[in-house]
């Protein structure tokens, strides 16, 4: 059974966006940049909601060609432009998934949970998922998601996006907790209990 692990940035309030919905408000250095990149490495699948599909097409596939990048953004933007990738969306249709036609599925959301749980069962790697806060979290709320890797940044924004609005209760295992030199980041790894979903 592969895992389903979830990776984002949070603020030190809990916000998983700033104002205006303005993620650059949290910092994203190059230590997240490159555990990203360590995600990238162990999965198999990318599991992505419209939004962040449609950000990510837009940005990542010809940053592995520009020099200027980072090396950790060319790897990445390497790995996305590779990996399996599942969009769950009613709205995209496949012409709008290029440059990444060749390696993306659509799944519509009333068959999100019957087909993540299915791709949980088959293929290699793990199942990764970047940003889609409201993909994540029903699929938190729905059992299937196994672990949540948390880094979260040494800013409050006192307004934005709640990371964890509306969100049914779950209990957490920690794991692990990193840190880098040179990044006040913070990565705090949870396990997520089985059976752990509230229904209150």
């Amino acid at each position: 059974m592969r895992k389903l692990i979830v990776t984002t940035i949070m603020s030190l309030d809990g916000y998983y966006e700033g104002p205006g919905r303005n993620v650059m408000a949290l910092p994203m250095d190059g230590v997240f940049d490159a555990y990203n990149a360590e995600r990238l490495r162990a999965a198999g699948t990318l599991l992505l909601g419209r939004s962040t599909f449609d950000g990510f097409k837009g940005f990542w596939p010809t940053v592995a060609d520009d020099p200027g990048a980072s090396p950790a953004n060319r790897e990445i933007s390497r790995r996305n432009n590779a990996i399996d990738k599942v969009v769950v969306s009613d709205s995209i249709s496949a012409e709008e998934t290029k440059p990444w036609h060749d390696n993306t599925r659509i799944i519509r959301r009333a068959d999100a949970h019957e087909q993540v749980a299915e791709l949980k069962r088959h293929g290699d790697g793990d199942i990764l998922v970047f940003g889609s806060r409201t993909l994540w979290s029903d699929l938190l709320a729905a059992g299937l998601v196994d672990e949540l890797h948390l880094m979260i940044g040494p800013v409050i924004l006192g307004c934005g996006t709640p990371i964890f609005d509306g969100q049914p209760e779950v209990t957490l295992h920690p794991v692990d907790v990193r840190r880098w030199d040179g990044s006040a980041n913070v990565l705090v790894r949870y396990e997520v209990a089985k059976g752990a979903v509230g229904h209150g």
